[in-house]
């Protein structure tokens, strides 16, 4: 870490926007330095959001995941793809109905949202990640949109990593419905500036006071730079080093992984 980050991280930055997957932990593995970094945020007083594009958990049940982990974080600390899309939908169509392909996280704040769930005639179809993705449900998709229903994704993530590897991610499973249907689907989660908006209102911060942490170069970098936000890359999940040149944007920071932010030897 330069000596003008780890002056920025103490004195100028006040608030975090950390992604998790990749970042945090891959799948139910903790990352080295994770539990450190919130000690360090607290202990710091640093407000902090995690931000994620996973759509499969509530906060509640990610401040449980992180406790089975080891770390204690309260759920108000948490803003996913789902909640996202579920307020983006309010807003668009107050009070309407989706075919729902996705995990409980996003189907309970869709019903939070005052959203009916719709297996006839939906006014949307919405594809978050899930674990009961088939056939039969991109046939009744395809159908939905073909009929008028509007596609919503929660992400446009193409994969993403877990504790065996890289997987399929929102993006991948979205891509058969567009391709069948020929329509494109709205995706809400990073690096859609909605994402950015509602974490700098959540945390009551200024851009110019925020740093966005993260391991995607397609999402979280790329969200941090069009939010006018300073950008920390961690190699500890998608993008290699190597990769990054591929881009034609660069993080202003790059760091082998979130143990260097507090200081760990």
């Amino acid at each position: 870490m330069t000596p003008e980050l780890r002056q920025r991280l103490d004195a100028t930055i006040k608030a975090f926007i950390i992604d998790m997957d990749g970042v945090i932990y891959h799948g139910n593995r903790l990352l080295r330095g994770a539990a450190e970094l919130v000690e360090w945020l607290r202990r710091s007083g640093k407000r902090f959001l995690f931000l994620t594009n996973s759509s499969e958990r509530s906060p509640a049940e990610l401040s449980q995941k992180l406790s089975r982990l080891g770390i204690e974080v309260e759920a108000e600390h948490f803003y996913t793809s789902a909640l996202a899309t579920a307020a983006f939908l309010a807003s668009q169509r107050p009070g309407g109905s989706a075919f729902v392909i996705g995990e409980p996280g996003l189907i309970s704040a869709m019903y939070d949202a005052g959203y009916s769930m719709n297996n006839v005639n939906p006014d949307y179809v919405v594809v978050g990640e899930s674990r009961g993705y088939g056939l039969e449900s991109i046939e009744r998709a395809v159908r939905f949109v073909m009929g008028g229903a509007k596609l919503v994704g929660t992400n446009p993530d193409l994969n993403g990593p877990s504790e065996l590897g890289i997987v399929p991610a929102c993006g991948a499973l979205v891509a058969p419905i567009e391709l069948a249907t020929g329509r494109k689907a709205y995706f809400v989660g990073k690096p859609n500036p909605l994402m950015m908006r509602h974490a700098l209102r959540r945390l009551g911060a200024t851009r110019e006071e925020t740093a966005v942490i993260g391991d995607r170069m397609d999402t979280d970098i790329i969200a941090g730079i069009e939010a006018d936000i300073e950008t920390i890359l961690v190699l500890s999940g998608v993008t290699s080093r190597e990769e990054i040149g591929r881009f034609s944007y660069s993080p202003r920071n790059v760091l082998e992984g979130v143990f260097e932010i507090p200081g760990e030897s």
